[in-house]
């Protein structure tokens, strides 16, 4: 459906909205210089565990209201994680699990950047930064013609411009409306306090 009227749209009680913003490459950027991260390292997660997924996905984006994954059934989500054409990666902090980065191959001569994200322990030290151009490496060591990614107005507030620096190129943009997951008991409801309960 698209939409043609200019203004404002009422939300029933319970919904959130966002505006999406899909961004592409079509070619492989020039490396972006990153700082040294000695205590960082990116771990291949073969046929994740979908408990594990879960909770790491949970720790990167409560704060931004991430849910899709976690409102998809078990056996739906272990059908993504678990095919060959999908990549799951934990970016580990000292050992500890502290960034997801997941990358899916399913549609020939593409790569979506399915999931990017740290959380509050990873970020402020330049972790992003290392962990795209790892992703670049990732991808271009495939046949890809595109890579791809989306990110909406409940992300971390620095994530499209952060994209946009990388080299992606913003290509359409759409509204996401969606039952709140913190009415739902998907997430907590103190999580996310800058996007307000209603």
């Amino acid at each position: 459906m698209a939409l043609i009227a200019d203004g404002y749209l009422d939300l029933p009680p319970g919904k959130i909205a966002s505006v999406v913003t899909s961004l592409e490459l079509r070619e492989r950027p020039a490396v972006t210089a990153e700082q040294p991260l000695p205590d960082v390292e990116l771990r291949t997660v073969g046929k994740p565990d979908a408990g594990w997924y879960r909770e790491l996905y949970r720790r990167v984006g409560e704060e931004w209201l991430w849910f899709s994954r976690l409102r998809m059934p078990r056996e739906e989500l272990e059908a993504v994680i678990h095919d060959p054409n999908v990549e799951v990666y934990a970016v580990s902090v000292r050992g500890a699990d502290e960034g997801l980065l997941e990358l899916d191959f399913r549609q020939a001569d593409t790569c979506e950047l399915a999931f990017f994200g740290l959380t509050a322990a990873a970020r402020g030290r330049g972790a992003g930064r290392w962990l795209m151009n790892r992703a670049f490496e990732r991808v271009w060591a495939r046949p890809v013609s595109r890579l791809w990614v989306h990110t909406c107005t409940l992300d971390h507030p620095q994530a499209l411009a952060f994209y946009q620096r990388s080299g992606f190129v913003p290509v359409s943009r759409q509204i996401e409306i969606a039952d709140d997951p913190r009415l739902l008991g998907v997430l907590d409801r103190q999580a996310a306090p800058q996007i307000p309960l209603i």
